[in-house]
């Protein structure tokens, strides 16, 4: 049986925020529908707005649909008064218990800002720049987001290998701690 677009929703954004539960945002939850107004689809993230696309329709999506979800995501962004948008896209062959190993996608300015202390110069660029959201959630956690007594973790950093705790791989050419 074919699931509905509003259960595929459901189970993406459960996901995504189990993951938040994890990575220093013990208070993200799903945000009931809100109509013309719609803030994002996760709240608890207090200047953050999540827009969260799982099923077919992220694992295939093309350049133009990023930038339409991108567009829906500036709009919901200036509803929910936020600092930041992410717009968070399920991968192909990468399942909900990994969302961290989703897409997040932020206009190339949000993440200069993120993480320059200064503003860069020209960099109210708006187009979009792709990341795991796990390194996304370090980056917000490294610029003051999330719970503060939380440790900042970039599990897929080169230099950090790939994994949390135990589990790391490190990369080739990387030398095992």
């Amino acid at each position: 049986m074919k699931r509905r677009p509003r259960d595929i929703g459901t189970v993406a954004e459960t996901a995504v925020v189990r993951y938040l539960h994890t990575a220093g945002f013990p208070h993200a939850e799903r945000r009931s529908l809100r109509g013309a107004f719609d803030a994002g689809d996760i709240t608890g993230c207090p200047g953050l707005c999540f827009e969260v696309k799982g099923g077919d329709a992220a694992r295939t999506a093309s350049d133009l649909t990023i930038t339409r979800w991108m567009a829906e995501l500036a709009t919901e962004v200036t509803n929910a008064k936020a600092d930041v948008g992410l717009l968070v896209v399920q991968r192909a062959g990468v399942g909900p218990g990994n969302a961290g190993r989703w897409w997040a996608y932020m206009p190339a300015f949000q993440v200069a800002d993120l993480a320059a202390p200064e503003p860069l110069p020209g960099s109210g660029h708006a187009f979009p720049v792709r990341m795991l959201l796990a390194d996304a959630v370090a980056l917000l956690r490294a610029a003051g987001y999330g719970e503060p007594d939380r440790p900042v973790v970039a599990p897929f950093s080169p230099s950090a290998g790939i994994g949390i705790g135990a589990d790391t791989v490190n990369l080739p050419g990387e030398d095992a701690a």
